[in-house]
């Protein structure tokens, strides 16, 4: 937003420095970004008088002109310049700049030259070169230019309207108001105390019904309201020089009487308006310019349209347009029609004001491609109370500049709501900002400075109950101030963030993560050290994933199509991740994320985090362990890597067959069991799925819900380390070796083991698994070492063997194990 300094002083009293102001602007929020002073366009360039002019010598385009730059009794000789303009003549006034002048809109610095063999002292400035516009190609003829011409000598940054400073502010989302002067001027007379001098209110016109198709009534509510004013007698010819002057400052240029109003009202109120020529929506509707013929609806697939600025486009179902016999005139909220345009011609038009809803407006912006000062302020969103006011006050000038005569006024809008004041209680504004610091003392800020902030903003405030204040909200700023939270931010932001105290919490104490974060830290660094990576994706992603579930969450205003949809697996990415790896030449993709997944669950939203993982090919740091010859690991070794994490903060996992999971190799995954209740599981891809993602066969996934895996791992028995001695005496160990139904796990088995082995079953672990013609059909041979050990005394032959049978017993009556010869 470009904000002239000029027009804000006839807003709001603000006679301090620039600097000072734009200071207090960016504190407040209105972040200066740069401050452009226009008389540095003209420094060094005066007001000259022609006295003579003859054609060079050498040239037939150029001219040797005598100018005096200097007042009349002057003993100073005239200027002599070679000017190239074919308007320049004897007897005229022309900017001059003089030797030495940087010209900063064309990056010109003036030197004294020759040209063509004569000399030349300066230069005949045209408009363009002093950073302005103009319709001569030719210099800048002050007397055509000026009603009153300044005398010789003085320089000409004034009489052009180049003594104006402009302020770049930067405007966040949440304050559409700040894209409005008026916006700006009360924003400055709140942080200044400047009085304010707003313009008056125009005379409100008086509105019937608009009459619109019910499809066009829901499409208009959706937005607020849709009005329409008829003038007629209008001029469309050049702006007076003042409004150009504003247009120009804030970066927009002028096209005629109807248009730069338009535009002047939008920079003064922040509401877009359009006006449409009605001579030439009669003649492509067939007959008189009738408002029913209006309408507002989506576009059709690749309908056709050409805007102001001469550009064609095809439209889509997300463009909202205004139609006039159902053919598209405008699109809503970004740019009118070309067959619509105010021409020079025009001397009837149709004036829209109209709220439409931010998000289709950034639709339709998007889908063409296009953002314009319109659809700026839109998609910020801006308050309906304002769009009427806007309309009026464009009517005002199109009646006092171009000399229109109101004909009728039409208007559609939802039915009013009305806004129920905010209710600010003392006690929260000050418990939630603070004392602030009054001669060095910290004191409760004061009620007449609360009242005085929020009145300056345009609040009205009552008294309530002695303890709080019912606070009416100012039309400008419904959109941003709808909590009491918000109106203590605006005390505390106009009255100065670094004006309240600093005040730490007594006593202050030290922080420290949760059990459940440290121990999601330790899970992390332990799959590092069993030699996975982490990886982090982006929670957007496509509607459809490389694993079929359950639709999708979409977002309802995505910024790309691609990555319009909340993510339900982890999986995905990493799957596309090693697939990327192996085709960059990697050998091996070892890699785990932890992160948030969502899921529908009936009306509501699931979300939770999840530890997911690959482990695909090779790791090339191992080597040298297999004599530099690659080797992908089989299921148990990869099942081994997650174990060796999981293990490190002791928890405690057994596996189950699965062969029901659709991504899996169905012999080759288990369902991960943590504390009795299935967390996640593990397996090998299936091989039409890695055939179809170009992976190894040998690709190991693994998924398990992390809150299960962190609770488990914070259990006081497990979380609080607890001393154990060292044995003193010696252990005895003996290896058992069963056959047993192939269906039998070896968690099933170890599980009985440890619980028939108390209390001088130190330790058990599975040593071997085997499977083939020495055992009988349908059964496996899995052998166990078992490490008994009392910590009192050494256990003798006896005792060691009466444990060891009462261990066989229990196999052997739970699962039918028999010892294996």
């Amino acid at each position: 937003m470009r904000v002239s300094l000029q027009w804000l002083r006839d807003l709001v009293s603000c006679d301090g420095p620039v600097q000072e102001l734009a200071e207090r602007l960016s504190i407040a929020g209105f972040e200066v970004e740069a401050i452009d002073d226009l008389a540095s366009q003209a420094a060094g360039v005066v007001v000259g008088y022609v006295e003579d002019r003859q054609p060079h010598p050498g040239a037939d385009r150029l001219s040797v002109c005598q100018l005096r730059v200097t007042g009349p009794g002057s003993a100073e000789a005239p200027l002599q310049v070679v000017c190239g303009a074919a308007n320049v003549r004897a007897g005229i006034h022309v900017p001059v700049a003089l030797v030495g002048a940087h010209l900063s809109a064309v990056d010109l610095t003036i030197q004294a030259s020759e040209l063509r063999g004569v000399a030349s002292s300066g230069m005949i400035c045209s408009l363009k070169e002093l950073g302005l516009t103009g319709n001569s190609d030719g210099i800048a003829v002050l007397d055509e230019l000026l009603e009153v011409v300044p005398a010789v000598g003085t320089p000409v940054a004034a009489a052009l309207g180049l003594d104006d400073q402009v302020l770049e502010l930067a405007i966040t989302a949440n304050r559409p108001d700040g894209l409005s002067m008026l916006g700006i001027a009360r924003e400055v007379a709140a942080l200044t105390g400047g009085r304010l001098s707003l313009p008056p209110a125009a005379p409100v016109i008086p509105a019937e019904p608009l009459p619109v198709d019910p499809a066009s009534a829901a499409a208009i509510e959706a937005g607020g309201l849709f009005s329409l004013t008829a003038l007629s007698g209008v001029r469309v010819e050049p702006s007076p020089a003042w409004l150009q002057r504003r247009l120009e400052r804030a970066g927009l240029r002028p096209i005629n009487t109807v248009v730069d109003i338009t535009n002047l009202v939008m920079l003064e109120t922040g509401q877009p308006l359009h006006a449409f020529d009605q001579g030439r929506l009669a003649l492509s509707g067939g007959g008189p310019a009738d408002p029913a013929a209006l309408g507002l609806r989506s576009a059709r697939a690749a309908e056709a349209f050409s805007g102001l600025d001469g550009s064609s486009h095809e439209l889509g179902p997300e463009a909202l347009v205004v139609t006039y016999g159902d053919q598209p005139i405008a699109l809503a909220g970004v740019i009118g029609g070309a067959d619509s345009a105010v021409q020079a011609d025009t001397t009837a038009i149709w004036l829209e004001a109209a709220m439409f809803s931010a998000e289709a407006v950034r639709r339709s912006a998007r889908s063409v491609g296009l953002r314009t000062d319109a659809s700026a302020r839109f998609e910020k969103g801006l308050p309906r109370e304002v769009t009427l006011t806007a309309a009026d006050r464009a009517v005002q000038l199109l009646q006092e500049l171009a000399g229109g005569q109101v004909e009728g006024r039409w208007l559609h809008q939802r039915p009013h709501q009305p806004v129920q004041p905010l209710r600010l209680r003392r006690d929260a504004l000050h418990n939630l900002l603070g004392p602030v610091l009054v001669d060095g003392q910290a004191e409760d800020l004061a009620d007449a400075r609360i009242e005085q902030t929020l009145t300056a903003l345009g609040c009205s405030l009552q008294a309530d109950d002695g303890e709080s204040w019912l606070v009416s909200v100012p039309p400008s700023r419904s959109m941003d101030l709808t909590r009491e939270v918000d109106l203590i931010e605006e005390v505390a932001r106009l009255v100065g963030y670094d004006h309240f105290a600093s005040h730490l919490p007594d006593p202050i104490e030290s922080g420290g993560l949760e059990p459940g974060q440290q121990a999601e830290r330790w899970l992390r660094q332990a799959l590092c050290q069993a030699g996975l990576q982490e990886t982090c994706s982006f929670s957007l992603v496509p509607a459809q994933g490389l694993i079929e579930h359950a639709p999708r969450l979409g977002l309802t205003n995505p910024l790309l199509t691609d990555y319009g949809h909340l993510r339900d697996s982890l999986l995905d990415e990493l799957l596309l991740a090693a697939r990327r790896n192996l085709q960059a030449s990697m050998p091996g993709f070892w890699a785990f994320e932890i992160g948030r997944v969502f899921q529908s669950e009936g009306e509501s939203l699931s979300e939770r985090s999840e530890l997911a993982g690959v482990i695909c090919g090779e790791r090339r740091s191992e080597l040298w362990s297999s004599a530099g010859k690659g080797r992908n690991l089989d299921y148990f070794e990869a099942r081994g890597v997650l174990q060796r994490a999981l293990a490190a903060l002791k928890i405690p996992c057994e596996d189950r067959p699965n062969a029901d999971h659709p991504l899996l190799h169905p012999g080759r995954a288990a369902e991960l069991v943590v504390e009795g209740r299935v967390a996640g599981w593990f397996g090998q891809l299936h091989p039409q799925r890695a055939e179809a993602l170009d992976l190894p066969e040998a690709t190991h996934l693994f998924q398990l819900a992390l809150t299960p895996l962190l609770d488990a791992a914070t259990r006081r028995n497990r979380w609080q380390p607890a001393f154990a001695p060292y044995a003193t005496v010696p252990a005895s160990e003996r290896d058992l070796a069963l056959v047993v139904p192939d269906a039998v796990s070896a968690a099933q088995l170890l599980s009985a083991i440890r619980k028939a082995g108390k209390p001088l079953l130190e330790s058990a672990e599975l040593i071997d698994r085997y499977v083939g013609s020495q055992v009988e059909a349908g059964h496996a041979s899995q052998a166990f070492r078992l490490r008994y050990r009392d910590a009192r005394r050494t256990l003798t032959e006896a005792e060691v063997e009466q444990a060891h049978s009462k261990i066989v017993g229990a196999l052997q009556k739970q699962f039918g194990a028999a010892r294996r010869s």
